[in-house]
């Protein structure tokens, strides 16, 4: 009998992918969010460019990059990810340079309201 393990398969995105590159700012920390899609138009990676490159947050942000796109690619859905990050509360927060998402909470918080206006329409 298959371990839970065993019976998880992870769904590569392919070699040549279409994404979807979006510029933010929080309280004046400028980045870029870049959004790796599946052929169906899924999410299947992100990636977090911060404009403070080296600093501590930028690498704790790409830690969680690589821990996001792999939950995306074992099937954890993108209203599942939106509802577990949504609302995480640390600095840089405040307002931000996207309309439709005037202030958050976090980079987090952000990126789910984001993936959220953009994917779960």
């Amino acid at each position: 009998m298959p371990t839970l393990m065993q019976s998880i398969r992870r769904e590569i995105l392919p070699d040549t992918r279409s994404s979807r590159t979006h510029k933010f700012s929080i309280a004046g920390h400028e980045g870029y969010l870049t959004v790796g899609l599946f052929e169906d138009g899924r999410p299947g990676e992100i990636f977090i460019k911060m404009s403070k490159e080296g600093s501590t947050l930028s690498g704790l942000i790409q830690g969680f990059c690589r821990a996001f796109s792999l939950c995306l690619q074992h099937g954890l859905t993108v209203r599942d990810a939106v509802d577990r990050f949504r609302g995480m509360r640390f600095e840089p927060m405040g307002p931000t340079s996207n309309p439709e998402i005037p202030e958050c909470s976090s980079i987090l918080d952000y990126v789910a309201r984001y993936l959220e206006h953009e994917f779960l329409k």
